[in-house]
């Protein structure tokens, strides 16, 4: 197989998507006629800056030089974070890079969201080899921290948990319905939060720490995006909603006479924290197939990193003909092949009608129904996703150390997800066997500790 002059192979194609491309697959072909040295860097909070070395062919590989360096930029960008990436070595290249990353550019969206997380326009520069970057990872380590009396709190979009926990011990949880992304008065979500808050509180003689799991991007326990805010107009949002959780620990400290710190991450982040406690194990990542594609990671000393983990809008297929994503406008991410989105998008070519007036997740339901009865049509669309899954984390295996893979999410349920992971594992077998990582989905062990009490182990203390 050829694409932009690149021959590479791929041994398991998968049986819906005859047109797959595996970005990992692709670049290793490309690298391997690469010999002009680049390097890109990315820049977000605090001084914090993540380079990579790399290489590009030049002369007559001109577009498929843009098309890998475009690509590992918005990798980059969305598995590590940043508001300005910086080029050596391949200056034409990042002036088309600056064009396409603007208010009016093609990746617009990207451009927007980066300004709403880290509230600063993202710039795309070209260095030379004195002005490029060094590289600064010192990054922020939270996470795994048991002593004390801790309150857990876990934000769902349908129920929030809180939990009280002493010296990693529960000793109260519970979960509350609550509606969050369908109500637009902010004062409603901090209230619950609050009340979650002094619930656990009263459960124990004092407060040491807060720790929040929470749908969204937050940095310095700030909400900068979050789905469970939907309803909020910007200005309610910028006062009221960014600080939300730092406020509603305020108002506890008040209320207990103490300063109490708090800590706020991912939910993502938190279920890859809960999975590496529950089996002792570090550099895991963890992935939920729901509505997209939600990502953590706990590093090599069981903590989380920081960085933005979206690998919804990570790129993993370079087929000029994939899906194309309604929100970013963009193809080939991982939101369209991790997620009920996936299912949905292989059905026809199974064979499997589905009304357009059901909701996605009514959707899923049809083709897991499907699935088992035995039907062909949904097996193919199990197993073309498993491939889709088995190339992707030997990529991701290039930018994170992972020893161990936790699968989540409504789309790894039942049958379904057995056959998910069981392609998955077939393709790093035999295409991998280098990798050592495991891959599984959640048994009883790693369910022992819930979100909200992992959450409780985000803050240092003492």
């Amino acid at each position: 197989m050829n694409y932009l002059g690149i021959d590479y192979d791929v041994k398991n194609m998968p049986v819906l998507d005859e047109g797959f491309i595996p970005f990992g697959v692709w670049m290793k072909a490309y690298l391997e006629g690469a010999t002009q040295p680049i390097a890109v860097a990315v820049e977000r909070e605090d001084g914090l800056i993540s380079v990579r070395e790399s290489f590009i062919r030049g002369g007559e590989f001109a577009e498929a030089d843009f098309r890998y360096v475009e690509r590992l930029v918005k990798f980059e960008l969305w598995s590590i974070g940043g508001f300005r990436v910086y080029l050596r070595g391949c200056d034409d290249i990042a002036a088309k890079l600056a064009e396409a990353y603007s208010p009016e550019g093609a990746r617009a969206f990207d451009y927007g969201f980066v300004g709403d997380v880290y509230e600063k326009p993202l710039e795309v520069v070209a260095c030379t080899e004195a002005d490029f970057p060094v590289a600064n990872e010192a990054a922020k380590k939270i996470g795994g921290h048991l002593k004390g009396c801790r309150i857990g709190f876990d934000a769902g979009g349908s129920d929030r948990k809180v939990s009280a926990v002493i010296d990693g011990e529960s000793v109260y949880s519970e979960e509350v319905v609550w509606f969050p992304k369908v109500t637009e008065d902010p004062e409603y979500h901090f209230n619950e939060i609050v009340t979650a808050f002094k619930t656990a509180a009263s459960k124990m003689p004092r407060v040491d720490a807060i720790g929040v799991s929470s749908a969204g991007v937050y940095i310095d326990n700030k909400c900068m995006v979050a789905s469970l805010f939907l309803k909020v107009g910007n200005d309610e949002f910028d006062k009221k909603v960014k600080n939300i959780y730092t406020r509603a620990a305020e108002q506890l400290s008040s209320q207990l006479g103490y300063h109490i710190p708090v800590v706020v991450a991912n939910d993502g982040d938190v279920s890859a924290l809960a999975g590496a406690m529950s089996l002792e194990e570090d550099n895991i990542l963890g992935i939920a197939m729901g509505t997209s594609e939600a990502g953590g990671y706990v590093d090599m000393k069981g903590n989380i990193t920081g960085w933005l983990n979206e690998l919804a809008f990570v790129p993993c297929d370079l087929a000029p003909e994939a899906m194309v994503d309604e929100w970013s406008g963009d193809i080939g991410c991982g939101v369209k092949y991790f997620s009920q989105d996936a299912v949905i998008k292989l059905a026809p070519t199974a064979g499997i009608e589905l009304d357009p007036a059901l909701s996605p997740a009514e959707k899923l339901k049809v083709v897991q129904g499907k699935m088992e009865q035995g039907d062909a049509g949904a097996r193919a669309i199990y197993e073309t996703i498993g491939v889709y899954l088995g190339y992707t984390l030997a990529f991701y295996a290039l930018f994170y150390e992972i020893n161990h893979v936790l699968l989540m999410g409504r789309v790894t349920s039942g049958e379904g997800g057995d056959l998910v992971l069981a392609k998955a594992q077939e393709v790093l077998r035999t295409e991998y066997p280098q990798l050592k990582m495991q891959v599984n989905l959640p048994d009883e062990k790693s369910r022992r500790v819930g979100q909200s009490v992992a959450a409780a182990s985000l803050p240092q203390i003492g």
